[in-house]
């Protein structure tokens, strides 16, 4: 057996319109040769968007990457072989020989992991007041007016020029004030 490593998520490159295909084929290789313990997950991301045709608004999913699929994987031997061999699939983000990892940053924007670890690892309520730590408002002190956990920003008021202003904020540019 080969040495186990951390899961990460991978950037797969596909054929236009293959996205679909090669996500079954390879849920279905990883079932047959039991290869869970090295991909653990494969998805296509996508968003709802609302169309409205004749009067007629139509709820439909849209794919954000077109052309590409995350995995969340180890990355060995066979495991690398298993992905970059199966139809529709025309290579990894990264070097030819070693796939580049997605950023935590990258996994939690992307909202690609459970929600519930996000909520876990904020402790912000409405109307909590935070120093800004990052842009170009660092030092100023603001109080949030709305949180959204999904995209990992609060909307905060700031006095600005002598006048209270909304802004919007990661949560990486806050620091809760104790």
């Amino acid at each position: 057996m080969l040495e186990k490593e951390e899961m990460l998520w991978y950037v797969v490159h596909t054929y236009s319109g293959y996205e679909n295909k090669v996500k079954t084929s390879l849920e279905k290789t990883i079932e047959n040769l039991g290869m869970h313990e090295y991909i653990q997950k494969v998805v296509i991301p996508e968003e709802s968007v609302v169309e409205n045709k004749n009067g007629v608004e139509k709820v439909r999913k849209r794919k954000i990457f077109p052309g590409y699929v995350l995995i969340k994987m180890v990355v060995t031997d066979d495991s690398w072989y298993l992905v970059r061999n199966t139809k529709g699939v025309t290579g990894f983000v990264g070097t030819n020989s070693k796939p580049i990892p997605l950023t935590p940053d990258e996994v939690i924007k992307m909202r690609l992991e459970d929600e519930q670890t996000v909520i876990e690892e904020v402790d912000l309520e409405v109307g909590d007041k935070i120093t800004i730590i990052g842009g170009p408002f660092a030092d100023r002190e603001a109080v949030i007016t709305h949180i959204f956990m999904d995209k990992r920003l609060v909307k905060a008021q700031i006095m600005m020029f002598g006048k209270e202003t909304v802004m919007e904020l990661e949560f990486s540019q806050i620091k809760k004030l104790s």
